[in-house]
């Protein structure tokens, strides 16, 4: 009966740019060890498909005469699971050997097929594969050297440097192997094998295994507590160490995240100062610019008021220019009516001698009367030709306009 977990799972990102054979790590199934070859383009005989293959691995240390009888079946999923391709089951058993390491199919889909759309998602092509060890024989010892002899240990046949460890498993464990399935002395003593590795595996630091190496031998273990084993003892110390493992991950994860922390504290230091950088050379340039815009705008006042100082000048120039031309029209006019007013008198002058020639034998206080009025009028006169004269001085000093 086919286990329905896959003994192995393998995913292959970025399949198209995949061009050489792609080799998957190894991997433990029926008591013996395993890997994957695949070719993404095909191998030499493939002709445009992909081809997959199943190998013993490490099949130069195993001993002469070693061999496998296997059914096995391949299925091609994408990144949802879904199955794109199962290989054909149950077509025979493959015998594996030193001439015959590895079997498998050499055109499995076409290449193209890949590449259709929606085909594949994201790149990403996983494959699973189901093996059933149906007989296995590790070979015969073809050295006397003590070291490769075996030795019989509660029907596990176990190397003389493997003796004392088996036999205090056993001791510590005395029910482990009662269950277990395997009948056949190879397949016990490769799973015999494995569980000293896993063993030897978790007796180290926790701290020094990988994340890699603990999965494999979660693998390991799973498979020896399937085919019988009674494992809950190293299933608890498996929990211990990858606990272990897991609080030293958490603390150097603390730690990398407080070095994170810092550095992002450093950089957001580092991204103010920048800013403030930014902020003061904004700052000096709108003081800059406000400067110049005060200084254009000072400019553009000055020349206002200049201009506006020039218009107030020559407002003011042609005002004293018409003040003085109309003053000196002024003048004129005053000088114009005084001179009138000499002739008046001239004219007065002549009358009244013409009177006095006529009137000579006139009466006396006539006469005085029009003396007096005569030397009063030239009083007036005079008196006008003063004041006139004054007002004259004074306009030109003054710039005021004379007016009657």
């Amino acid at each position: 009966m086919w286990n329905r977990k896959p003994c192995f799972r393998f995913e292959i990102d970025n399949l198209s740019e995949k061009k050489a054979v792609i080799s998957s790590k190894t991997f433990v199934s029926g008591g013996c060890e395993w890997y994957l070859d695949i070719y993404p383009k095909g191998d030499r005989l493939a002709n445009g498909h992909l081809s997959m293959y199943l190998s013993v691995a490490n099949s130069t240390k195993l001993r002469t005469g070693w061999k496998r009888s296997v059914n096995y079946y391949f299925v091609l999923l994408n990144q949802s699971d879904k199955e794109l391709h199962r290989s054909p089951i149950g077509q025979g058993v493959n015998l594996y050997c030193a001439s015959h390491p590895s079997w498998g199919f050499g055109k499995v889909l076409p290449v193209s097929k890949f590449q259709e759309k929606g085909f594949l998602e994201k790149d990403k092509l996983i494959i699973e594969v189901y093996i059933k060890v149906i007989e296995a024989f590790d070979g015969e010892e073809v050295s006397n050297n003590k070291k490769n002899k075996t030795v019989d240990i509660n029907g596990f046949q176990v190397f003389a440097s493997q003796v004392t460890k088996v036999g205090k498993v056993f001791t510590d464990h005395p029910d482990i192997a009662l269950d277990v399935k395997p009948t056949k002395q190879e397949v016990k003593t490769a799973y015999m094998h494995v569980l000293l590795r896993v063993i030897k595996t978790l007796n180290k630091p926790p701290k020094s295994l990988s994340e890699t190496t603990l999965n494999k031998a979660s693998s390991d273990l799973s498979e020896l507590m399937d085919v019988g084993f009674k494992l809950d003892w190293l299933k608890l110390k498996f929990d211990e160490v990858s606990l272990e493992r897991k609080k030293a991950d958490d603390t150097n994860e603390s730690r990398a995240q407080r070095l994170e922390k810092r550095a992002k504290k450093l950089e957001l230091m580092e991204l103010d100062f920048k800013l403030d950088s930014l902020n003061r050379k904004k700052a000096d340039d709108t003081k800059e610019s406000l400067a110049k815009e005060v200084e254009k705008r000072a400019k553009q006042m000055e020349l206002g008021f200049n201009r506006r100082l020039n218009k107030m000048l020559g407002d003011l120039e042609r005002k004293k220019s018409y003040d003085t031309s109309v003053f000196d029209s002024r003048i004129k006019q005053i000088e114009g009516h005084v001179m009138g007013l000499g002739l008046k008198l001239d004219s007065l002058n002549i009358k009244l001698e013409e009177m006095s020639k006529e009137k000579k034998k006139a009466d006396d206080d006539a006469d005085v009367t029009l003396v007096q009025e005569f030397k009063n009028l030239e009083l007036m006169v005079s008196d006008i030709k003063v004041e006139l004269d004054k007002k004259k001085n004074i306009s030109s000093d003054d710039g005021f306009l004379l007016v009657d």
